[in-house]
């Protein structure tokens, strides 16, 4: 039997059904903290089956840093304007204007990282080994983790979230879309600094 005070709790801190936040308590025998990892793993999984659906709602959100030097214009849309207008979708918005206006990414995701600019940045990477002594593979993996790295830093979405670098934009939508019951998904922005 299920402590109903934890599965209120739970239920208030994720936004979660309370179909799904019973069963991960009772897969975490009432630890709070692993029913919240199951129901993030299982936001995962349910964004996944989401995406699938298209999003024709949304929002422009905007954001001009206190000093008047950084302005930020994203759009990210939704399935529907329920969803669209809802103060959870705005926090969400505004959330990833600020970590554009602090992170400065070039690219909404890795996959849209034109392949000129990676072959350019692999070049750069090979002539910094061009000196090393290091085995041939070791220097493969090396520039193929720089890669990865340089990927991370560009990508909106393969960011480490500014206010907890344990999850990355894309996590941080996958919670908000399990919250809100629809595919989320950022469109494009700009970033302006003078």
């Amino acid at each position: 039997m299920v402590d109903t005070e934890k599965l209120k709790q739970l239920r208030e801190e994720t936004g979660t059904p309370f179909s799904d936040c019973q069963e991960a308590l009772e897969q975490s025998s009432g630890d709070l903290d692993k029913a919240k990892e199951i129901l993030r793993e299982k936001g995962r999984e349910v964004s996944e089956d989401k995406s699938k659906r298209t999003v024709k709602a949304g929002i422009i959100e905007s954001y001009i840093h206190q000093d008047g030097k950084v302005g930020v214009l994203l759009k990210i849309c939704s399935e529907s304007d329920f969803v669209a207008k809802s103060e959870d979708f705005k926090n969400l918005a505004h959330e990833i204007c600020l970590q554009i206006a602090a992170m400065q990414p070039l690219f909404v995701s890795g996959e849209d990282i034109p392949e000129e600019v990676v072959n350019k940045e692999r070049a750069i990477y090979e002539k910094q080994m061009e000196e090393t002594d290091k085995p041939t593979d070791i220097v493969k993996q090396i520039i193929e983790g720089k890669l990865k790295k340089y990927k991370e830093r560009v990508s909106l979405l393969d960011q480490a979230w500014i206010k907890d670098d344990k999850k990355t934009i894309k996590d941080v939508i996958a919670e908000y879309s399990l919250r809100l019951g629809e595919k989320i998904e950022v469109d494009q922005f700009i970033r302006l600094a003078v």
